[in-house]
């Protein structure tokens, strides 16, 4: 069975963004029983916090006053019938070995979503997506304990709740997401490419594919670019990717935008909403690339106004100032508000 640590370590060493105080609780587990069991131990009345990669959080300087269960049983077990080919991931296996192995093998559906950092069992938890694909179109099953009805139990996709960077297991301490199940088609070819920067430049047109190795290098390219590939090298690279989600909007709410500043990026949206661009938007109410206090120890990427990163000398309260900044300057500006898309674990905007 798995021990607590006895003097836990900070969880900033835990993260992407390299920030965080300790846990009350540390608990590593490698098995799905012991994933299970450390669960139900967790003290009671206080919080739980799943960690695998640690590259959709954002943790107190306090730290968590309760159990940390640090996921680190590894795996993938393939099933092929005919054209496709079910993965079954273990929950801490990270995500991008498991890109890799889909390219490699000529499995399409996730290729996209190379050089995600964090684990394959923290994906459905956000819908995690990049560069027009995201995992609702190719999770058919999630694995978890139910912490209420104390048992395993199977969800099959219309069971998790998808929707735009959300989920069922989002802010939810019910389930502990144990294995995820991916169907993905045997193709040398991508799925249709339909993020238009992709396509752009892949050379090809919206709607085509590509050779899956020629979309994940691409794609690989285009993140490092953005500073969205973790590099311990590159201050850059010290966040939790996009903070902010793009905010989903009333047509009305678009008009007010282009008076405000012009024609925004936009997509269409589930009833009759519009997606905007939260890197645009944050951009034209004045937060440019680099933007931040030296002293604070935080600032926007040099790469993507995005991304809020930890310079090295950084607190979790300096970025969730800078964060709150953004937020009401966007506001203020277009009248359009923020979410943000990482998970606050003893924090708050």
């Amino acid at each position: 069975m798995p021990e607590a640590a006895a003097s836990a370590p900070s969880l900033a060493d835990l993260t992407t963004l390299r920030l965080g105080g300790p846990a009350e609780q540390l608990v590593e587990v490698t098995s799905e029983e012991e994933t299970i069991a450390a669960t139900k131990r967790a003290k009671p009345g206080k919080p739980l916090l799943v960690l695998a990669g640690g590259s959709n959080v954002v943790i107190a300087d306090e730290g968590v006053p309760g159990t940390v269960v640090l996921l680190r049983q590894r795996g993938i077990d393939v099933r092929q019938e005919g054209e496709t080919v079910r993965l079954t991931v273990q929950a801490g296996q990270p995500w991008d070995e498991v890109a890799a192995v889909a390219v490699a093998s000529g499995w399409a559906g996730i290729e996209s979503l190379s050089g995600i950092p964090g684990s394959a069992g923290a994906t459905p938890i956000q819908n995690v997506g990049a560069y027009g694909q995201e995992v609702a179109e190719t999770i058919t099953a999630v694995r978890a304990y139910d912490r209420v009805r104390d048992e395993v139990v199977t969800l099959p996709k219309e069971a998790c709740g998808f929707a735009y960077r959300t989920s069922v297991f989002k802010h939810n301490e019910r389930f502990v997401v144990l294995s995820v199940t991916f169907e993905l088609a045997v193709s040398p070819l991508s799925t249709p490419v339909r993020y238009a920067e992709l396509a752009r430049t892949l050379g090809v047109q919206a709607g085509e594919s590509a050779p899956l190795t020629d979309v994940r290098e691409t794609v690989l390219k285009l993140r490092a670019g953005k500073g969205m590939v973790l590099d311990p090298v590159d201050r850059d690279t010290f966040s939790v990717g996009s903070f902010f989600t793009n905010p989903v909007v009333a047509a009305e709410a678009v008009e007010d935008v282009r008076r405000a500043a012009g024609e925004p990026p936009a997509w269409p949206a589930p009833d009759g909403m519009v997606k905007l661009s939260a890197a645009w938007l944050i951009e034209r109410a004045g937060f440019g690339k680099g933007y931040g206090d030296p002293a604070s120890g935080v600032a926007l990427s040099g790469k993507h106004t995005l991304a809020l990163t930890n310079r090295g000398t950084g607190t979790t309260a300096a970025l969730l100032g800078l964060a709150r900044e953004i937020q009401h300057g966007v506001k203020d500006r277009f009248g359009v508000q923020l979410h943000p898309e990482p998970v606050l674990v003893n924090c708050r905007l």
